[in-house]
């Protein structure tokens, strides 16, 4: 049938506990199943990762499901490796502890065909804990009324091959440093809030006393100005 509509970049490090539910989200698409496939690249994981996406493949035959090995550790270098190894026109990408709604392919493709080559997708907590909601309902706001564009995205695959990918010197913010250069081609960036992802709020629980909201919140912040983008994250 030629190559798919959308492609789905999972990088993974050591998800074997959340990479399931990343792939049975994409299994859950209403997009035609035979117009998606997912690419997961196995960024030198230990714990397994690797087993898993191989038996989920083997359980739902229907879905094209490719692993991928990138064996040098890095969230930027692991989604170029799922990307060069993309067939879609359009490319998704989803972190491995996140959830895709039933209906997000099938709105990209939509926005896709009425010009936007690269979009943002609002983002939520995969929790029902309201400080985590909360954390993430403020992000959208920075996204819906101030135009930050950030997080989890799509990118038509030639311009994001044309604009050479992600930064692989960057270990933070390398998704908003991308769509930045997207917009400095004079290409508009949408926002997508038809559909939505659901996002582990595991990072923030890290710190007693919930302390890890405001150091996360600080973090992204001045990520997104730019500083801080290559420290450990």
């Amino acid at each position: 049938m030629g190559e798919p509509d959308v492609t789905v970049v999972i990088p993974a490090r050591n998800e074997a506990a959340y990479v399931e539910g990343a792939l049975a989200s994409v299994l859950a698409q209403t997009h035609p199943l035979a117009r998606i496939e997912a690419v997961v690249v196995d960024n030198g994981s230990t714990d397994g990762t690797a087993d898993v996406v191989r038996a989920f493949a083997a359980a739902a035959p229907g879905l094209c499901l490719r692993l991928v090995q990138e064996p040098v550790a890095g969230l930027a270098r692991a989604k170029n490796r799922g990307a060069r190894a993309a067939r879609g026109r359009w490319l998704v990408f989803l972190d491995a502890d996140s959830r895709l709604s039933p209906r997000l392919v099938h709105d990209v493709v939509a926005r896709a065909h009425v010009g936007y080559r690269a979009g943002s997708i609002a983002v939520l907590a995969d929790s029902g804990d309201w400080l985590d909601r909360g954390f993430f309902a403020l992000m959208e706001v920075g996204k819906r009324w101030l135009g930050v564009r950030a997080q989890m995205f799509y990118c038509e695959r030639a311009l994001f091959e044309w604009l050479g990918g992600f930064d692989e010197r960057l270990r933070l913010a390398e998704d908003s440093e991308f769509l930045a250069r997207v917009k400095r081609a004079h290409l508009d960036v949408c926002h997508l809030t038809e559909s939505w992802i659901a996002t582990s709020p595991r990072r923030l629980h890290s710190l007693p006393l919930r302390l890890a909201l405001a150091t996360t919140f600080a973090r992204w912040a001045l990520a997104h100005g730019g500083i801080g983008r290559q420290r450990a994250y």
